[in-house]
């Protein structure tokens, strides 16, 4: 048998030099503030060089790995490089106010052109209708007026003349004719006409009869009289107001004639101002204060430019990251107010959406958002696809109108960066053909980081200047060296850095609030222990309880003396933020039979597919290794004990391979080990994950029923470089109260476990006699022997 020595204690964790950091004297704000991501970085600069259409770009890693501070980095650098978008706004539909038009200003013309828009509104309440009330402009409407009556009394005269031939007197009283009639050159009164005789009378009605289609015939074209009055007075008022205005606009068009979309804007608000003049302006010339702000607001709600987004001139394209990206906020909305409990709306509250903000640069969105929100996903490809911003009601797809406005479409100019993990993006890659046109470009972070010099260096860098920035105080070499450890333990590896810098970020401010609280003028390894200490004695009330409970024997777990078909195996259990490590018992028992090994959590329902793969493996490595010679019978049963929830991961399929061989050979296995481990079917033992939890777990239950020197765990030995173990972990090995050993097969650690020789195949297949598998094969082949004469017994008489 071999003599095993189990790890020594410098293996079991990095130890970095606190004076072999060159801590920089200076921090400045040239050096990186993101350690690593080489590959992250060079797809980053294509994208943002890329500008081909569908060279969008999707940032892929764990939240805390520096995502989004790299990507704000790279714009930053490139943005204020390139051109500066052009400003949008929307006008008034003068012909259709229900689809309000979108116009186009150079960069930083959006704010100017408004305040050009305020001056001429101001202007314009200046000149009207003080213009309306000018000598010159009474007198030619008078003159026109003139004309019309003149026109009118002579056609009168002409009745009245006829009238007075046939003794009828013309009456007019305002716009009112009548014909009373005459005798003896007097008007009659009513009494007076009833008492004349009935011929006077009837010949009364004759002239008024008479006359009366004889007024007709002479005011036949009174009506296109009046028609020619109106449109003179029209004509009066346009030709008024547009020698009054044309000085307004001169030095507008003057100012945006190279800017097309103003200037038809412009002309529209001339053509439309002749009738608003004539409506608001040219009415009531004697106006109060109070008057004259209404007509304003009235005036600015109709001609006011509404700027969707103005940046200023050479700023650069900008850079917009949306944390809350549901459908008005990406791509607009439509406000409503309520008017006499009706819902009414006008181009003037169009409000922007981040496309818009974003337009001609980059919009950052988070992915897992981007799909949570309704119709936003689809609405965003529709947009990019298209290449215009619409601003619409999503809900009309399903019936519900809520929109009153259809305005016009911008052209969208965009480059998208979607930030999201892995498992969304393989999902939309598989799912969604139009993300694979769309999104060309992938920026993959990775989780851990190469420990070396320069990482080193840049990690002490990122953690001075952070410290710097926020205010703590300064940072000794022993602390920086302590963070390193620790964030090499995050990434389960002595060769790594964890990508997750926040994780350490977080410890200095910890850390800070204790070296405050000591009155300590630096901050020292000793602070940022306590500060790792703190943090697990809040998230481990669990893992406590858990403890307490194996102490007083109600989860059962022996950590000395031996039994057979009983292991240890270990687990790590993830609840909420906290993570730890805790033993559980794994119990096998062998009976004659061929039913084969029967997994009871699989049985149950309670074990995983991954669990349930590493129990089936079993049988493999059994047939593999003893029923080379004899058919493979037996019965046999597996459970984790005490386990009432899912079981997943094949951790524990070494564990338990070791107590099905200690149930078949009857060989008792030293409890005081406990055995974490993946095989495969040729019993080589296999990395697995969580082994720090696992190994501290172990050891924590040792440690509060007394370490006797004989205890320890088994792990693989492709797991020794993730070995980041806590310091009393490593002091009682250092102690000699505590082991830690590694295995490569599933014979040291049966060795190991059972002090007692394995035995390794000879040339003829056999192993030696009073071995570990040479009981295992006696035993097998005792049950197939069994199995056969039964067979025989059962057969045809």
């Amino acid at each position: 048998m071999t003599d095993y020595q189990p790890l020594p204690p410098e293996a079991l964790k990095l130890t970095i030099n606190p004076n072999s950091l060159d801590i920089p004297q200076a921090i400045t704000t040239e050096q990186p503030s993101i350690i690593g991501q080489a590959r992250a970085r060079s797809a980053l600069e294509f994208g943002v060089a890329m500008q081909n259409p569908g060279y969008n770009i999707y940032v892929m890693g764990e939240p805390g790995t520096g995502r989004l501070s790299m990507i704000t980095q790279q714009l930053e650098q490139s943005a204020p490089n390139q051109p500066t978008p052009p400003s949008y706004a929307y006008v008034d539909n003068f012909d259709n106010p229900r689809e309000p038009v979108s116009i186009e200003l150079p960069a930083g013309f959006g704010q100017k052109f408004c305040a050009d828009i305020d001056e001429l509104i101001d202007n314009l309440l200046a000149t009207f209708p003080a213009v309306f009330e000018s000598p010159t402009y009474q007198q030619k409407k008078a003159a026109i007026e003139r004309g019309f009556n003149q026109r009118y009394n002579m056609a009168i005269h002409q009745v009245e003349k006829k009238a007075e031939s046939l003794n009828v007197a013309l009456y007019r009283e305002s716009e009112t004719i009548t014909f009373v009639p005459v005798k003896d050159d007097k008007l009659l009164e009513d009494e007076q006409f009833i008492q004349l005789p009935q011929a006077e009378r009837e010949a009364f009605h004759r002239h008024t009869e008479e006359l009366e289609n004889y007024l007709g015939d002479v005011l036949l074209e009174l009506p296109q009289w009046r028609r020619s009055l109106v449109e003179q007075l029209k004509q009066l008022d346009d030709a008024t107001i547009n020698q009054a205005i044309e000085p307004l606009f001169e030095a507008l068009i003057e100012d945006y004639q190279n800017v097309d979309d103003a200037i038809t804007y412009l002309d529209e608000i001339k053509k439309n101002l002749s009738q608003t003049i004539v409506d608001v302006l040219a009415a009531n010339p004697g106006l109060d204060s109070r008057d004259q702000i209404s007509k304003r607001l009235l005036l600015k709600e109709q001609y006011a430019p509404n700027v969707l987004v103005d940046y200023k001139t050479e700023c650069g394209a900008p850079v917009v990251y949306d944390p809350h990206p549901i459908y008005p906020n990406l791509f607009g909305r439509i406000e409503y107010i309520s008017d006499q409990g009706t819902l009414v709306t006008n181009y003037r509250r169009i409000c922007p959406g981040s496309l818009h903000q974003a337009n001609g640069g980059y919009l950052i969105l988070d992915a897992e958002k981007l799909l949570t929100y309704p119709f936003v996903w689809e609405g965003l490809k529709r947009a990019l696809k298209s290449g215009r911003i619409e601003i619409e009601s999503p809900y009309s797809e399903l019936g519900i109108n809520t929109m009153t406005l259809k305005p016009e479409v911008i052209p969208l100019n965009i480059k998208v960066v979607l930030v999201g993990s892995r498992d969304i993006y393989y999902l939309l890659h598989e799912l969604d053909d139009e993300f694979n046109e769309m999104f060309r470009v992938l920026a993959d972070f990775d989780h851990r980081i190469l420990l070396n010099p320069d990482s080193m260096q840049n990690f002490a860098q990122l953690m001075i200047r952070h410290a710097r920035d926020t205010g703590s105080k300064t940072l000794t070499s022993a602390a920086i060296a302590r963070l390193i450890e620790h964030s090499c333990r995050l990434s389960e590896n002595q060769h790594r850095l964890s990508a997750h810098i926040n994780d350490s970020l977080e410890i200095i401010g910890e850390a800070n609030l204790l070296c405050a609280r000591n009155a300590a003028e630096f901050i020292d390894q000793a602070h940022i222990e306590q500060a790792l200490s703190a943090r697990e004695q809040r998230n481990g009330r669990l893992s406590e309880e858990i403890l307490d409970e194996m102490l007083d024997g109600t989860i059962l777990i022996d950590t000395d003396g031996t039994a057979i078909g009983k292991a240890n195996g270990l687990t790590v259990l993830e609840i909420g933020g906290s993570s730890f490590g805790a033993p559980a018992r794994i119990t096998a028992t062998v009976y004659p039979g061929s039913r084969g090994i029967v997994d009871i959590e699989r049985e149950a329902e309670l074990g995983q597919a991954l669990h349930s793969k590493g129990v089936m493996i079993l049988t493999g490595y059994l047939g593999h290794c003893y029923a080379q010679q004899f058919p493979f019978a037996i019965s046999a049963s597996i459970a984790v004990e005490q386990s009432y929830g899912y079981i997943d991961g094949d951790s524990a399929s070494l564990a338990e391979l070791c107590c099905l061989i200690s149930a078949l050979t009857r060989t008792p296995i030293k409890q005081g080990f406990a055995v974490t481990g993946s095989i495969n079917q040729y019993g080589e033992v296999q990395a697995i994950g969580g082994v720090n939890e696992k190994i501290e777990g172990f050891f924590r239950l040792c440690k509060a029923r007394g370490l006797t020197g004989q205890q320890g765990v088994i792990i693989p030995a492709a797991n020794k470089r993730n070995l980041m173990l806590m310091k009393d972990v490593i002091d009682a090995v250092e102690a000699g109260q505590f082991a830690v050993y590694a295995v490569s097969t599933v014979d040291e650690a049966l060795e190991l476990l059972t002090g007692q020789e394995a035995g390794f195949m000879d040339s003829e297949g056999n192993y030696p006699e009073n071995s570990i598998n040479f009981k295992a094969i006696s035993r097998l082949k005792e049950i197939s022997d069994m199995a056969h004469e039964e067979d025989k017994e059962e057969g045809p008489e």
